[in-house]
C-alpha cells in the first residue's frame, strides 16, 4: 500500500538557507514541525521518510523525532514494516511550538559585573567535564514561574547567601544529586518544577517497577509490539533532570536501575529492550522527594549514599500570610507545627493546607475552611487540632459532615 503524502504546512515552513539547504533548526523545533505535519494528516500513517521530504529535512532526524514524539505519547507507531507515525490526541500540544519562528541569532553579550535576574529557563549547552551548563544559574531575584503557570516563592538556603532555585540549578551543573525531604505540602515538587522547568518527573509509589522507568513493550493498533522508553530513558538522552518524586515508596530494587545513570558511568542498560546501552547526555541530573512521615517510606543507606546533598523543605508560614491565608489559620498550623515538633502531636497544616483553607473560605466561609482543618486531621491528632482550632478562631467547630435533608418548602 502507498502512504499518501500529507497536506502542506504553511504555518511551518521548513527554513531554507542559500545554497538550498535547511537552515539550523532551534532545540526542539524540527520535534514540533513533525507534530504539526502528523496533526495534518490526522488518521493517516506517515513515514519519515515522507514527512522529511515534506519538510526538506533530513530523514534521519525526521526518524529521531518521529521516535521521541512516540516515547512521550505524542504520537504512535502504526506499523513497523515500513515504520509509520500517526497523530494522538497529544500531538496538538506539541506541534504548538512549531508556528512561531526561531528568533535571530545575536552575538552573545559580555557578562556584566552584577549577577544577572533569573527566570526559569532551559539548559543551555555543553560545560567543562561533559556536563552541560544549565541557563539561568545567576542569583534568583524574585518569583519565579513554574510550568503550569503558577509563581513559586524561592527561600534562602539555610548557611548560603543563595535562594534554593538557584542553589539546584548550581548544585545541577555540578553534577551533585539533591534529595528534598520533608511532609507533604510543603513545596517540594514547586521547588523543583521551578529551578528545572524542563524535568521529567517519576511518581513513585510501592507498586512502581523497573518498566515504569525504563520502558516497556506496549501493543500498536496493528497488532504489533514496540518498546517504548520510559522517563528515566528520556531524560537521559535529551539532557535534562529526572525528578524521582516519593522515592523512598519505590522498592530498593526497582530504584537501584537509576543507579549507574547518577554515578561515573552515567550509563543504563535496558535489559528489556534486548540490552540496549542507554548513555546520559550532557544536562541529565537526578533530583528526589522524601516524605519521611508517610507510611512505608523508606530512606535505604544506597539510597541516601548517592544523593550528597539533602535539604529539609518546611512549610513556609510567613508566605502564607503574604499570600492572603486567615491570619487564624496560620496561627493554627504555627502552633500546632511546635507541638509536632515536640512530640506532642503528629501532624500539622502544611502550605498546601493552608492554600486550600483560603480557596474553601472564598466558597463556603471561615466556618467551613475551619471545619474541614479539622475533619483533614488524622483522627489520632484530631481532638488536639479542635482544641487549637477553638482556641484560634475563639468557637468550637466540627469536621464537615451532612446534616438532615432538607425539606422543599410548601407554597
Amino acid at each position: 500500500m502507498t502512504t499518501p503524502t500529507p497536506t502542506a504546512v504553511p504555518a511551518t515552513p521548513a527554513p531554507v538557507a542559500a545554497g538550498g539547504s535547511a537552515s539550523r533548526l532551534r532545540s526542539g523545533e524540527l520535534r514540533a514541525m513533525v507534530a504539526r505535519v502528523l496533526v495534518d494528516s490526522a488518521g493517516t500513517g506517515l513515514t519519515p521518510g515522507t514527512i522529511a521530504h515534506t519538510l526538506n529535512r533530513s530523514s534521519g532526524a525526521v526518524g529521531n523525532a518521529c521516535r521521541v514524539l512516540a516515547e512521550r505519547g505524542e504520537a504512535e507507531v502504526v506499523s513497523s514494516a515500513p515504520l509509520s507515525y500517526r497523530a494522538t490526541s497529544t500531538t496538538g500540544s506539541a506541534a504548538a511550538s512549531a508556528a512561531v519562528p526561531a528568533p535571530p541569532r545575536t552575538p552573545r553579550p559580555k557578562p556584566s559585573a552584577a549577577p544577572p535576574t533569573t527566570t526559569a529557563t532551559p539548559p543551555a549547552p555543553s560545560g567543562a567535564g561533559g556536563r552541560r551548563k544549565a541557563a539561568g544559574s545567576g542569583v534568583v531575584t524574585g518569583p519565579v514561574l513554574r510550568p503550569n503557570g503558577t509563581e513559586y516563592h524561592p527561600r534562602l538556603l539555610a548557611g548560603t547567601a543563595l535562594p534554593d532555585v538557584t542553589a539546584l540549578r548550581r548544585l545541577r551543573e555540578a553534577g551533585v544529586a539533591a534529595l528534598l525531604y520533608g511532609p507533604p505540602g510543603t513545596g517540594k515538587t514547586s521547588v523543583v518544577e521551578a529551578a528545572f522547568p524542563d524535568c521529567v518527573t517519576v511518581q513513585g509509589d510501592g507498586d512502581t517497577v523497573v518498566a515504569d522507568l525504563v520502558g516497556d513493550y506496549t501493543k500498536t493498533p496493528g497488532g504489533e509490539f514496540v518498546f517504548v522508553h520510559g522517563p528515566l530513558v528520556r531524560a537521559m538522552r535529551e539532557g535534562v533532570p529526572l525528578f524521582v518524586d516519593d522515592a523512598t515508596l519505590i522498592p530498593p530494587t526497582v530504584l537501584a536501575v537509576v543507579y549507574p545513570a547518577m554515578d561515573g558511568r552515567r550509563q543504563i542498560v535496558v535489559k528489556a529492550n534486548g540490552g540496549e546501552v542507554v548513555d546520559a547526555a550532557p544536562g541529565f541530573y537526578v533530583v528526589a522527594g522524601h516524605n519521611p512521615g508517610v507510611h512505608g517510606a523508606v530512606l535505604t543507606d544506597a539510597l541516601s549514599s548517592r544523593f550528597s546533598v539533602q535539604v529539609r523543605v518546611s512549610s513556609d508560614y510567613d508566605l502564607a500570610d503574604q499570600l492572603g491565608v486567615d491570619r487564624k489559620a496560620v496561627r493554627v498550623a504555627r502552633n500546632l507545627a511546635t507541638r509536632q515538633e515536640k512530640g506532642e502531636v503528629g501532624w500539622s497544616p502544611q502550605l498546601r493546607e493552608l492554600l486550600a483553607f483560603k480557596k474553601i473560605a472564598a466558597v463556603l466561609g471561615t466556618d467551613a475552611a475551619a471545619a474541614n482543618l479539622v475533619g483533614i486531621a488524622p483522627e489520632e491528632d484530631r481532638d488536639t487540632v479542635a482544641a487549637v482550632v477553638r482556641d484560634a478562631f475563639g468557637r468550637t467547630v466540627t469536621p464537615l459532615a451532612l446534616g438532615a435533608r432538607i425539606t422543599p418548602t410548601k407554597r
